[in-house]
C-alpha cells in the first residue's frame, strides 16, 4: 500500500491506495471514529484481484481538508468531495464502498450520480430513506440512534471522549477492532480540532434535499450486532432499492464489520465487483 495525497478544490486529501494503476477503480469510504485505515484488509485482498483500490480519510480527518464549521459538513459537500477526489485520480466512473457515516455518503452519492457509480457496497449503514422510516416507526431504532442528539447538542462531547486517555473513544471499539489500529484511531482523533471535525458529521444539520431510490446494483451487509442500526431499518433496505440487490446478515458480528469480520466483507465485495463487472 502506498500513501496519497489527492489536491481538490475542498482541500488535500490523505489516503491509502494498492493495486494497478490500470485496474478497476474502487474507491472506499471510512465512517466514524476511523480513517481509511479502517479499510486495510479489504484494500490488500481487492488490490490482489487486480482492483485499484483507494481509500481516503474524509473531509475533517484529513487535516488539509478541515473545515471548522459545522455546516461545512452537509451531506451535498461530502458527496462533492467524493466526485472531487475521483476526478483528481481520473476516474469517470468507480465502484464506492462505504462504512458507518462512510456508507451514507455512498448511498447519497450513488443517487446523486448514478452515472459515476458502477456498483455500489454499503456496510451497517441503511438506506438513509430507510432509517428516516423506522427512526418515526421503531421505538427500537429511535432508542439506537440517541447517541447522535447527545453528540451533536452536548458542546463537552469532545472533551468527554478524549478524558482518562480518550477512554470512551476506546470504548467505542469494544475490543472489536485490532489494537494497534484503535490505538491509530485514537492518536490521529486526538490531535487539535480533529474529533471536533469528526463530530461536525453529525452537527451539519438535516440534508438539503431528499434521498429516492438507488438504481445502481448494490450490495447491503448488515450484522447483528450492531449497537447503532437495527433489524426493522436494515430490512426496510430494500424498499430503496431498485437496482440489482444483495443483502447479506452477519450473525454475531459488531458494527465494526471491516475489521471483525475482514475476511467475511474481502469475500463478499469480490463477489459482488465480479458480479457486476
Amino acid at each position: 500500500m502506498t500513501q496519497l495525497s489527492i489536491s481538490t478544490g475542498a482541500g488535500v486529501f490523505d489516503a491509502i491506495a494498492a493495486g494497478p494503476p490500470e485496474g478497476r477503480p474502487v474507491l472506499l469510504l471510512h465512517g466514524f471514529p476511523q480513517t481509511g485505515l479502517v479499510w486495510q484488509r479489504q484494500i490488500e485482498a481487492l488490490a490482489a484481484h487486480g482492483y485499484r483500490v483507494v481509500a481516503p480519510d474524509q473531509r475533517g480527518y484529513s487535516p488539509g481538508a478541515r473545515p471548522q464549521r459545522p455546516e461545512d459538513y452537509r451531506i451535498s459537500l461530502l458527496v462533492d468531495d467524493v466526485v472531487a477526489i475521483s476526478e483528481e485520480l481520473g476516474w469517470a466512473a468507480f465502484d464506492l464502498v462505504g462504512h458507518d457515516w462512510g456508507g451514507a455518503v455512498a448511498w447519497w452519492t450513488a443517487h446523486a450520480h448514478p452515472g459515476r457509480v458502477h456498483s455500489l457496497a454499503v456496510v451497517s449503514t441503511p438506506h438513509p430513506g430507510a432509517l428516516a422510516t423506522t427512526l418515526r416507526t421503531d421505538e427500537d431504532q429511535r432508542t439506537r440512534s440517541r447517541y447522535m442528539i447527545d453528540w451533536r447538542d452536548t458542546p463537552a462531547t469532545e472533551e468527554r471522549m478524549l478524558a482518562h486517555d480518550a477512554q470512551e473513544l476506546r470504548d467505542f471499539y469494544a475490543g472489536k477492532v485490532p489494537q494497534d489500529s484503535a490505538d491509530a484511531y485514537v492518536s490521529h482523533l486526538s490531535r487539535p480540532g480533529a474529533l471536533t471535525a469528526a463530530l461536525n458529521w453529525y452537527r451539519a444539520g438535516r440534508p438539503e434535499g431528499a434521498i429516492g431510490i438507488i438504481d445502481v446494483p448494490t450490495l447491503y451487509v448488515w450484522s447483528t450486532e450492531d449497537s447503532a442500526f437495527g433489524p426493522a431499518a436494515a430490512q426496510e433496505t430494500g424498499q430503496w432499492v431498485n437496482g440489482p440487490y444483495r443483502f447479506e446478515t452477519l450473525q454475531g458480528v459488531s458494527h465494526w464489520i471491516p475489521e471483525e469480520a475482514s475476511e467475511t466483507l474481502s469475500r463478499l465485495l469480490l463477489e459482488h465487483l465480479q458480479a457486476h463487472g
